[in-house]
């Protein structure tokens, strides 16, 4: 009976959201996405069979199918999240834990740089070009094994804002609707959120919503990728610098900083001109030094499981404050009805 009033009073102070985000976070180290059925892919598929009746050449049609995609995946996880409230603690964590190994993806992205590293050291280009797709839009025969080495660096520091501490912080602030519904936008901006002639205006609503809904947890990425920067022999005060110095001219607000703040702890020099299918971008430097070897892409691997690792923890305890917060909150309102 004790038991089970702690956990009713802790059960309204984010406690049952901090322990799903944990198990959640888990369960994607332990088995990172599912290989089959995966519900970011059944999204994906309903978001490309809506575009094929949707597509307009002009932005309010993609701010309508924006709108409708990210607004119903929304809806459905607060309806989720209501039923599981009713089952009182164990039901918010299952809930939470689930929706958020649904939007993870961290594991898949260092076991990717990982085995883009094996390729490369092995030297078989052929081989390390077919994962380039895995990981960005890059045209794949057009880099060289450098060019696929700062590729991956680039976009595994990228990624590990969108695919890790996106998701965790949404998770934390927002529940499972909120990660749910990052997850949404952020999968519709990796879709549609091009500069290419057929998405130029169509994918503008994607792109700018992922840019709001991604400019605090690309700022976390900076803070845990500076603090992280000794678990790969890096010092935090360059990554501060490169963060401060080069993240501000890269086209992305929020990439800029995640790319710059890990080029920093990792001693590398990114940027330069970059192919994509719809043309060439030049791309700013961030970072000083040489730029990426072949041994700096298991390093950025690493750096990025360690950024992992502190956005599940602080998340978590954002989770409890959160929830403490709204606990005080309801306290007062109920005090000054009396």
């Amino acid at each position: 009976m004790l038991i089970q009033l702690v956990l009713v009073k802790l059960s309204g102070r984010g406690t049952a959201r901090a322990a799903g985000i944990l198990l959640g976070y888990a369960a994607d180290v332990a088995f990172a996405d599912p290989v089959r059925w995966h519900p970011v892919a059944g999204f994906g598929r309903a978001a490309a069979w809506l575009e094929t009746r949707s597509y307009r050449d002009h932005r309010p049609a993609g701010v309508a199918h924006t709108a409708v995609l990210a607004g119903a995946v929304v809806a459905a996880g607060a309806v989720s999240a209501r039923a599981a409230g009713r089952l009182g603690w164990l039901g918010e964590t299952a809930v939470t834990a689930a929706a958020t190994w649904t939007a993870l993806g961290g594991t898949s992205l260092t076991r990717v740089g990982a085995d883009m590293a094996t390729r490369l050291e092995d030297g078989d280009l052929g081989a390390a070009r077919l994962l380039v797709p895995s990981l960005c839009g890059r045209d794949p025969d057009s880099l060289d094994a450098a060019g696929v080495t700062r590729a991956t660096v680039e976009s595994v520091a990228e990624n590990t804002s969108d695919a890790t501490v996106g998701p965790l912080w949404w998770a934390a602030v927002a529940g499972v609707p909120g990660v749910l519904g990052y997850r949404a936008v952020n999968t519709l901006d990796a879709m549609i959120g091009y500069r290419s002639s057929r998405y130029l205006r169509f994918g503008w609503a994607a792109a700018r919503l992922d840019d709001v809904v991604n400019l605090p947890p690309a700022r976390v990425t900076g803070v845990l990728a500076v603090l992280a920067a000794p678990v790969v022999g890096g010092a935090p005060e360059d990554a501060v610098r490169a963060w401060r110095r080069d993240a501000r001219s890269h086209p992305s607000p929020n990439a800029g900083v995640a790319e710059a703040s890990m080029a920093g702890a990792l001693g590398v020099r990114l940027g330069g001109r970059t192919e994509y299918p719809h043309g060439v971008e030049q791309r700013p430097t961030l970072g000083d030094g040489p730029a990426p070897a072949i041994a700096d892409v298991r390093r950025a691997a690493r750096l990025s499981a360690a950024v992992q690792l502190g956005a599940a923890l602080g998340s978590a305890a954002l989770a409890v404050a959160v929830g403490e917060l709204r606990f005080r909150r309801g306290q007062r309102r109920r005090l000054g009805g009396l």
